[in-house]
């Protein structure tokens, strides 16, 4: 994922997600813990725990869902 605007992440949940930082910054509040997280660090969220942060602009990251479905794929 890659975001070029500072975005704004509401408290929400679903599957298990685990990310790799490759370039910027994300402050994450995992079940009640703030975070920030920098190139080079990953991060881990289990299934069903409340979840939110900011993630600012040009950040970059490789994401993994816990989640077939989670995301149509894009024709390039």
């Amino acid at each position: 994922m890659e975001f070029d605007k500072d975005t704004i992440l509401q408290e929400h949940s679903h599957e298990s997600q685990f990310g790799v930082v490759l370039n910027g910054k994300i402050d994450l509040i995992i079940n009640g813990e703030y975070k920030t997280y920098i190139k080079g660090d990953s991060y881990y969220i289990p299934k069903d725990v409340i979840h939110s942060g900011k993630i600012y602009a040009g950040y970059a990251d490789i994401t993994f869902f816990n989640q077939n479905n989670r995301y149509s794929s894009k024709e390039m």
